[in-house]
């Protein structure tokens, strides 16, 4: 049951990369000609994900299951925003612009503290319930 909900948390967290990625796109008025565009962000993200997360522990059991420690998505998402960013800068052979790494850190962070949060009251909370 334990790797189902890691699946399932880890699909969420890509979920909602994609989601900061489309709502980026859609915000500048460019989403319906993006296309594989998408992927010159989402990409970057997911990789700075992937090295942040598991930093601050985000899929532990003690930590995905409790509310106390939501905080640490925020915390991860402070890595990866400017690692995306720079990653997807050097992709693009780009400057990277000091506002797109603060938004795309600070609409991270929100997203990802509100999907954990859905999961916990979701998902996590009933495993809390279960351990005792």
């Amino acid at each position: 049951m334990r790797d189902n909900i890691l699946i399932w948390l880890g699909f969420g967290d890509f979920v909602t990369l994609f989601l900061l990625t489309v709502v980026g796109f859609a915000s500048h008025q460019e989403l319906n000609t993006a296309g594989w565009r998408l992927l010159t962000t989402f990409l970057p993200l997911c990789v700075a994900w992937l090295l942040s997360a598991p930093m601050v522990r985000l899929y532990h059991r003690e930590i995905y299951a409790s509310p106390e420690q939501l905080w640490r998505s925020v915390w991860a998402m402070l890595l990866a925003g400017p690692l995306a960013a720079f990653l997807r800068g050097l992709w693009l052979n780009r400057p990277i612009l000091p506002v797109f790494v603060l938004v795309i850190t600070a609409s991270g962070m929100l997203g990802m503290l509100v999907w954990r949060f859905m999961f916990w009251f979701l998902i996590a909370r009933q495993i809390k319930k279960t351990d005792g």
